[in-house]
């Protein structure tokens, strides 16, 4: 019997920026060279969605004008019926934006307060000054492909992303970290703390995009899903020889 993962990418319009939409191509093709059959859906504004039905969902960033735009749709209109799916286990991949609107609020530099959906422990208060540049986390618990040992000997995995955001993002008791801070500012550049996971939902502020730059992750992802869904995943090996190479390269020259 055939696989096959059901995507949903959420406001692809409004919320796609230093790249985001390339996690949208790096899962389809992932699973595509597996033989995984995927089906990625929109989700615009007005949307009426049944959150059971998917299996990842893909949440981007966007410029402050796109978030507006889609901020109250997705707070009133998805809000608690996404919640309810991401505490079954959802797995879920939120940027930036995105990342923020999973939170419990908010408080822009102006000082007015904007509620999120509520599925993260998180608060978000914005700032005058922007944290912008490339990242470097380490993060535990990643399940990274066989082939990934030829170029990575830590027992933690290091991840490398981009960073452009105001927002200081920091963590309640009900998340935990994605990673901790090698290089980079993070969350709010003050605890060392980049993203969070509750059950199988991410959110982080890593563009450039994530997924091509970090072929473990996604694969990571794609494990979580046809877990949730089949019981059980054997992801078959990809030559990501390139692909780690030049996470490889671009980690060792950011740490120097």
């Amino acid at each position: 019997m055939s696989q096959q993962l059901r995507i949903a990418h959420l406001y692809p319009e409004q919320m796609n920026i230093y790249g985001d939409r390339g996690n949208i191509i790096t899962l389809t093709q992932r699973c595509l060279w597996r033989g995984i059959e995927v089906d990625v859906v929109p989700i615009s504004i007005g949307a009426t969605v049944d959150w059971s039905t998917y299996d990842i969902v893909f949440f981007g960033g966007g410029q402050d004008s796109g978030q507006a735009l889609i901020a109250n749709d997705f707070v009133h209109h998805h809000g608690p019926a996404l919640r309810e799916t991401i505490d079954d286990g959802l797995v879920m991949l939120a940027i930036c934006g995105g990342y923020q609107l999973l939170g419990h609020y908010f408080v822009t530099h102006t000082g007015e307060q904007l509620p999120g959906v509520g599925a993260f422990d998180i608060h978000t208060v914005g700032e005058d000054v922007r944290m912008i540049g490339n990242v470097v986390i380490e993060v535990d618990g990643i399940r990274a492909g066989p082939g990934d040992n030829r170029l990575h000997n830590t027992p933690s995995l290091r991840l490398v992303g981009f960073e452009n955001h105001s927002g200081q993002t920091f963590l309640g008791k009900g998340v935990r970290p994605f990673g901790r801070v090698l290089v980079g500012h993070g969350n709010n550049g003050e605890d060392g703390t980049e993203g969070a996971i509750y059950r199988n939902a991410f959110g982080c502020y890593l563009h450039g995009s994530l997924l091509p730059k970090n072929p473990q992750f996604a694969d990571h992802l794609i494990t979580l899903a046809l877990e949730r869904r089949y019981d059980q995943a054997n992801l078959a090996m990809l030559d990501d020889m390139f692909e780690l190479h030049a996470q490889r390269t671009m980690i060792n020259r950011l740490l120097r």
